[in-house]
């Protein structure tokens, strides 16, 4: 499915920022669909209105300087889209397997909307829960529980794929291995809900246990069945797409460090022994292609310090992207979380850290409310400036052909500039970007001296760009790049300089020299 890219942000003229702006950096936000925590608003079960809802959520995200959109898919064993698996959604319609009337396909609209504006889409699904209120939620009569009832669990009020059934976890492989071979998405995501939270009680899984443990403990048992839906997915996605990228949301403690050296200095609730997920397992062994942790924790918590989970996911990322889970929703909870600098601080901390490649927000409807100007501070400030997304050099390291420039042409005070793709490149271009270079020694006039003043996300093969002219008598150099699919960067173009007719800009007296693209009063 071909990406439809279109106009986003113009030239812009660059100016002081009050923090450094990394040139690569994830910066995203959750957008949770289950029991309609961000997206369609509850009893909006209009076509037009979800579509409109959607939009204004990414422009929010766009405005405060946000690359990309985690949206939740795959809630509850149910679909925001037409799959042959499993039925629409209740949180999209009101009720289980009714589809939306107008008709629209949400995923294919909301990858569409998203790819408009720059921005990535990582679909958000949740592997095994499948009835969310035992007894309350709508379940249609083609469910996946009704099918097959011998694949299900219930605990604490809900109903869950059981883990350890190997047909279960194949039909959940082949619900992703769909998404993956029909849609044009950037990555699968999933949370970190594998084996529920523990509750009083012990999760029933024990007929499965003494039909499989084949010798195990219980809990290595449980942590190979989560071991082996991942490798399985892993290996799913990339059969279908291998471009497709991989992500995981786990709880923000592995380990303890009472429970095993390696693990962090906190106290609490962990990922392998609780939820029985190896998350280090998955990263050492290149199953997934990132890692958000969830630490929705302030800085100073007596048994999970932000300061202290943060140094310890940064040294235990091997190689693959980390980005963080920051906890938005928790602004005004506590004293600590009323602290306005509570979040700037986590972002700056984060920075610290070159091995942490960006930030992930829960969730969306929290920016809604601006809580304590913290949009404002990421729009006007920490994400002022648009960066590109990381690439990830295993999956893909080969830069795209720098594009060629067709022509320049004054246009009042600006430079129409049109930019096409090289026509030997196979690559998808998903973005062109412009720079410029003002300075008034020739000889420092490069590539390397530039700032970004647009991007433009509108076709694959061509755009154009008005590039401003300064009014003031400092020389002025502009080169382009182009944006492949994994978020590799083109050489500049030009590299040499490129021979033009001389023209006039009359209303500020500018001269195109012959000799250069060099543009000087």
């Amino acid at each position: 499915m071909k990406k439809a890219l279109s106009l986003m942000a113009g030239v812009c003229l660059l100016v002081s920022y009050v923090v450094a702006q990394p040139k690569y950096e994830f910066r995203a936000a959750w957008i949770a669909t289950v029991e309609n925590i961000d997206w369609p608003t509850r009893g909006n079960y209009n076509t037009e209105s979800q579509k409109a809802e959607y939009i204004n959520l990414l422009e929010m995200h766009k405005r405060n300087g946000l690359n990309a959109v985690i949206v939740q898919v795959r809630p509850c064993a149910d679909a925001f889209y037409p799959s042959q698996y499993e039925p629409w959604s209740q949180w999209l319609t009101g009720k289980q397997g009714k589809a939306p009337a107008p008709y629209y396909d949400p995923l294919a609209f909301m990858i569409e909307e998203a790819h408009k504006r720059g921005m990535e889409f990582h679909a958000w699904c949740n592997p095994y829960r499948a009835e969310f209120a035992i007894g309350k939620s709508s379940v249609s009569p083609n469910h996946i529980t009704k099918m097959h009832p011998e694949w299900f669990l219930s605990y604490a009020g809900t109903r869950y794929f059981d883990p350890g059934n190997k047909e279960a976890q194949q039909y959940v492989v082949n619900v992703i291995r769909d998404i993956v071979s029909r849609y044009d998405i950037d990555a699968i995501h999933f949370d970190d809900y594998f084996y529920p939270y523990p509750e009083d009680k012990e999760f029933p899984d024990s007929e499965s246990y003494k039909k499989y443990g084949n010798g195990l403990s219980l809990g290595d048992w449980r942590r190979s069945n989560t071991d082996s839906i991942i490798q399985k997915l892993s290996i799913a996605i990339k059969e279908e797409n291998r471009l497709c990228r991989f992500g995981i949301s786990p709880f923000a403690i592995w380990k303890n460090r009472s429970q095993d050296p390696e693990g962090s200095a906190t106290a609490a609730l962990t990922n392998y022994g609780d939820l029985y997920a190896d998350i280090l397992l998955w990263l050492k062994s290149g199953w997934i292609d990132y890692v958000a942790p969830q630490l929705y924790f302030e800085f100073g918590h007596p048994r999970a310090d932000y300061a202290v989970l943060l140094d310890w996911w940064a040294k235990h990322s091997y190689g693959r992207h980390c980005y963080i889970g920051l906890g938005i929703f928790k602004a005004g909870t506590n004293a600590a979380w009323r602290d306005k600098t509570q979040l700037p601080r986590q972002i700056a901390a984060m920075r610290k850290y070159p091995e942490i490649q960006g930030a992930i927000y829960f969730s969306t409807q929290s920016f809604v409310r601006n809580p304590l100007g913290w949009n404002d501070s990421l729009r006007y400030n920490y994400y002022k400036e648009p960066a590109m997304i990381p690439p990830m050099p295993w999956i893909d390291s080969v830069r795209p052909a720098n594009p060629e420039v067709l022509s320049i042409k004054p246009v009042d005070t600006t430079l129409r500039i049109e930019v096409v793709k090289t026509a030997s490149e196979k690559k998808k271009i998903k973005c062109y970007r412009l720079y410029a270079c003002y300075n008034e020694e020739f000889n420092n006039n490069n590539f390397y001296n530039s700032q970004l003043i647009g991007c433009r996300f509108d076709t694959a093969d061509s755009c154009i760009f008005y590039a401003p002219l300064r009014n003031d008598k400092k020389f002025v150099r502009f080169y382009v790049t182009s944006l492949d699919d994994e978020n590799n960067e083109s050489k500049p173009y030009p590299n040499w300089p490129i021979k033009l007719e001389a023209v006039k800009v009359d209303r500020l007296g500018w001269t195109l020299s012959k000799e250069s693209n060099m543009a000087t009063k």
